[in-house]
């Protein structure tokens, strides 16, 4: 199985649009990944996808809640997985988090009733810490609209979208 590193965002492995129906894999509902199994990089299963959680101020994924033990949702062990942890399996149709199981069963989780504070950035630098991930967040996750050139583009000029200026 072939990993990626990267900073922003989950992987994508496998033929990717080739084989997924509708928009998929590089942008699609969060629903459709809700229940998704998720192996570890020693090929064991390791729960399924939970909850996506998005930081609503930066508009980015913060993390996905990961379910894992329990039986028919007692007992289970929510994880919260940094989003860049995880790399989509288009050919599996999974998400593979490159840790070993055994790391992943020893992983600081919480329960239904008791979730963390996700705005807590030490908290969420402890959990990135543990998955071996760069925080999404960095200097630039509450940068005012000035600072991200929004409304830099004059409406009818060249560049903008309705022209076919941006390139996607």
């Amino acid at each position: 199985m072939i990993m990626q590193t990267q900073t922003q965002g989950a992987a994508i492995v496998g033929k990717g649009a080739a084989t997924a129906e509708g928009p998929g894999p590089d942008v699609m509902a969060a629903a459709t990944l809700d229940g998704n199994k998720v192996i570890s990089s020693d090929g064991e299963h390791i729960g399924k996808i939970k909850d996506i959680m998005l930081d609503v101020r930066s508009g980015r994924v913060a993390y996905a809640v990961l379910s894992s033990g329990g039986f028919l949702g007692i007992g289970d062990k929510l994880l919260a997985i940094p989003w860049s942890a995880l790399t989509l399996d288009t050919e599996e149709k999974c998400f593979v988090l490159n840790m070993v199981a055994e790391r992943v069963k020893n992983a600081p989780g919480f329960d239904k009733d008791h979730w963390p504070s996700m705005v807590d950035q030490t908290w969420a630098t402890t959990v990135h810490q543990y998955y071996g991930s760069e925080p999404y967040w960095g200097g630039d996750v509450y940068r005012s609209r000035d600072a991200l050139g929004i409304g830099d583009i004059p409406p009818g000029s060249p560049e903008a979208p309705e022209s076919g200026g941006v390139k996607l």
